[in-house]
């Protein structure tokens, strides 16, 4: 199983070092480091600085190449990516709104950056443009551009954050264009961990959307946590209709999730995803996993990502197992 090469189907570019993100200047973020992510960060402060990250790190080297403790370049990237055993890394130009404090988005992830780590690394990077519901003509300009001119090949949208659901109004121009453009969409369904609107991410309102848009290929980012269930019944009951548990450790995922995960339906639909949280971890609790059929690992690490993007890539056979 070791020479899976995983594909990472849901990364940031604050993975390399250049956009100098500081996640302690927007109150979202501050909550959540004193609470949801509060085990990894007691002081109440994400690491930003050269000596708050070098402290951060000697208590938890094993956050090195995330986006916390980013790599200083590309080339760093595709190292690691080499050492651990990476194909592909998909980086994707988020965008995030303030719903109650500054009304501006938190997060905006630019095309341009990501495109110029693609020409770094040609064949390992794969571009995600970003969509803002609130900068609907520009969301489209910047994703036709990116897709026609540079090359990306899915759009992750973070609805949840702007209060809403996958099958709003405002969405649709979204939809359009990517089953236009024939390319896959992305978007985090389920809670919102920072103190952003959960109420809509519930994964059952794709349903609309799929019945309208029968032809665009869906993943459903995040697992849909706590609606773990119905999200796993929309994997099962559309066929262009994937998911990822980006942001999950495996160790950290229900039985009953992991249970689906390595069930023949699963086993066909779900992808892995980093979430920028490390890429060495993830895969090595994935090829480690007790109860699961090589099959699994290897579609979840590589195989449903090819055929969810439509990749030129071969599929992983495990070999077949010992009687």
């Amino acid at each position: 199983m070791d020479d899976i090469k995983a594909i990472d189907i849901n990364n940031w570019p604050t993975q390399i070092e250049g956009l100098n993100y500081d996640y302690n200047k927007y109150q979202e973020w501050r909550q959540m480091a004193a609470t949801t992510f509060k085990p990894f960060f007691p002081t109440g402060r994400f690491p930003f600085t050269p000596e708050e990250r070098k402290e951060f790190l000697a208590r938890m080297p094993f956050m090195a190449g995330t986006v916390f403790c980013p790599y200083e370049s590309t080339a760093a990237l595709v190292q690691a990516m080499d050492k651990v055993g990476y194909d592909i890394v998909c980086l994707c130009a988020l965008r995030m709104w303030s719903y109650r404090n500054t009304y501006e988005l938190i997060v905006d992830y630019k095309e341009d950056f990501i495109y110029d780590r693609m020409k770094e690394a040609p064949g390992r990077i794969i571009g995600v443009a970003g969509y803002s519901p609130n900068h609907i003509p520009e969301s489209i300009d910047w994703i036709r551009n990116a897709v026609q001119n540079w090359g990306f090949q899915m759009v992750f949208a973070h609805p949840i954050t702007f209060g809403l659901a996958v099958n709003d109004k405002k969405m649709y121009p979204l939809y359009g264009l990517c089953n236009e453009l024939k390319i896959a969409v992305s978007m985090q369904v389920g809670h919102s961990a920072e103190p952003l609107p959960s109420w809509v991410g519930h994964p059952m309102l794709i349903d609309e959307v799929v019945m309208d848009f029968p032809d665009l290929k869906i993943n459903l980012s995040h697992t849909g946590y706590p609606w773990r269930t119905e999200w796993a019944d929309m994997l099962w009951k559309h066929p262009n209709v994937y998911g990822d548990i980006a942001a999950y450790m495996p160790s950290g995922l229900d039985k009953e999730t992991l249970d689906f995960i390595n069930s023949g339906v699963g086993r066909e639909k779900v992808m892995w995803g980093s979430n920028g949280f490390g890429l060495a971890r993830g895969k090595m609790e994935i090829m480690k996993m007790e109860g699961w059929k090589p099959q699994t690992k290897a579609n979840l690490l590589r195989n449903n990502a090819i055929k969810f993007l439509g990749l030129d890539l071969p599929l992983y056979k495990p070999p077949k197992e010992a009687k």
